[in-house]
């Protein structure tokens, strides 16, 4: 357990000097699984949809922001979560958008639309582009929260990158976990 020589519950500290020796394998991976903390780690959970108007990357640090404000949460991490399989996330360069552009201009050229091999095109020309462009990127992304806000370098931005040539309604999940 999490005693000191004492018998009383160890602090963190006392209990990693406690638990952070070696446990005598060759790989040199210590013992550290005795930590008591006396905070309740909190959690709070919002979400939002994002309008878009066909292809493109559409910025939502904002809102990712308003919301682990909105949590009370000072340290700990975001999830950003999107509920689609033909629109994904990035974090990428917000202030130029010509760096977008760009991205988009390579996806284009990386996964074309007009590949006569696709055969899931139910929905159109777009239909198995737009799932393998998110299968390239992501649907998640996990940011430090520190001092109430997410850790973001200066020029990133979190991104709904629409895959679809029509406009979509695309649902975010933001989970902030931490105390």
């Amino acid at each position: 357990g999490c005693k000191t020589k004492a018998g009383d519950l160890a602090t963190s500290s006392e209990a990693l000097a406690l638990t952070s020796k070696p446990t005598g394998s060759r790989s040199g991976i210590v013992s550290a699984g005795c930590f008591r903390w006396n905070r309740a780690m909190a959690a709070h959970a919002e979400s939002f949809v994002v309008s878009t108007r066909g292809k493109g990357t559409y910025e939502i640090t904002g809102d990712v922001r308003r919301i682990v404000r909105a949590s009370g949460i000072r340290t700990g991490t975001v999830t950003v979560f999107l509920q689609h399989t033909s629109a994904s996330l990035v974090i990428y360069e917000n202030a130029d958008p010509s760096a977008r552009e760009d991205l988009h201009v390579w996806m284009e050229k990386l996964v074309p639309e007009d590949d006569p091999d696709y055969v899931h095109t139910l929905e159109g020309p777009d239909d198995t582009t737009s799932h393998l462009r998110m299968a390239l990127t992501r649907t998640s992304e996990v940011i430090p929260v520190v001092g109430g806000n997410p850790a973001l370098g200066t020029w990133q931005g979190v991104f709904v990158f629409e895959h679809r040539r029509a406009p979509h309604r695309r649902t975010v999940v933001v989970s902030v976990v931490g105390e």
